[in-house]
């Protein structure tokens, strides 16, 4: 059989232990990019374009660090070279999602945005078998049904309907370039994504540059610049790229809705903002339906595989 007949060939096979690690590096990117809104309460710069700047200026510096400690200059250079369109596609992705970000803060709220991205899941699932049948199981469906459900209730005491077209359509252009950007990084796992990433920042950058009124911050405000840049951006940003390669795009995208449940948590627990009861339900319900899929997930890994169970293609 050609390598073109099924779709599901192209896709990589990894192992049990693989698949383990990928989740949790998967997990780790959620939580970096979870301590976003506890940063940036600290951060007192009027223009927020030249917050996106430093910060993707800042994340981009540690990734660089980061490749050229792990490979070396020439491996770095290399590793940008070889990304290839996949890489170019990732780092598009992120680059138009985190600059529609902003500018969707400015049309629409932030619940309206969260709930948008509790669909990032679906979209994967949806994406990743139209395009290369990759299959979902039940129990992930059920799992993102769950989800949606949960951010749904975490927001609906702050939805409503003064919102413009422009700004929830930048939302669902953010679900949509993140969904993408998993869905490739998984089909193309032989691809290094981090210099991917590291492009994308250097875009969002770009861009920002291109639009902020002042560059000039204070000492103060440029340390947790700097945290925003390294801690939240570019350390979450290199777990997704090790990680989201090695699972299913759709429990991928899954782990990554640990972000908006565990956010709201830091910033209690920091800056002493008390979430609403509907908040704590929703996330409750978010968590609950991503741990009892993550350790059936596990369970399900740890089963003896049978022959004629798998489906794996037989080695004669």
């Amino acid at each position: 059989m050609s390598d073109t007949a099924s779709p599901s060939a192209a896709l990589p096979a990894v192992s049990p232990r693989e698949e383990r690690i990928g989740m949790l590096l998967v997990f780790l990117s959620a939580l970096m990019w979870s301590f976003g809104g506890t940063i940036a309460r600290f951060i007192h710069v009027d223009d927020s374009w030249t917050v996106v700047f430093w910060r993707s200026l800042w994340a981009v510096a540690f990734l660089v660090a980061f490749m050229v400690w792990r490979d070396g200059w020439r491996g770095t250079s290399k590793l940008f070279r070889d990304m290839g369109l996949p890489g170019l596609g990732v780092a598009l992705c992120f680059a138009t999602a985190s600059t529609s970000f902003i500018v969707a803060l400015a049309h629409t709220t932030v619940a309206n945005i969260l709930l948008m991205q509790a669909g990032v899941p679906l979209l994967a699932a949806l994406l990743a078998w139209l395009l290369f049948r990759e299959r979902v199981s039940q129990g992930t469906w059920i799992a993102i049904a769950a989800v949606i459900a949960g951010v749904a209730i975490m927001v609906s005491e702050s939805l409503g309907g003064a919102v413009s077209p422009i700004g929830d359509g930048l939302a669902l252009l953010i679900a949509v370039m993140f969904s993408f950007a998993t869905v490739i990084t998984r089909r193309f796992s032989h691809v290094r994504m981090v210099p991917a990433t590291c492009l994308g920042a250097l875009l969002a950058g770009a861009f920002a540059a291109a639009q902020a009124t002042e560059f000039a911050v204070s000492a103060r405000d440029m340390g947790f610049l700097f945290a925003f840049g390294v801690v939240n951006l570019g350390i979450g940003l290199a777990f997704f790229a090790m990680g989201a390669r090695l699972v299913p795009a759709a429990i991928a995208a899954l782990l990554g809705t640990f972000e908006p449940i565990l956010g709201p948590i830091w910033v209690w627990l920091v800056h002493s903002e008390v979430p609403s009861v509907r908040t704590i339900i929703g996330g409750a319900i978010v968590v609950t339906a991503l741990l009892v899929h993550i350790g059936l997930e596990f369970k399900r890994q740890a089963r003896p595989a049978r022959p004629g169970i798998t489906g794996l293609p037989s080695p004669n």
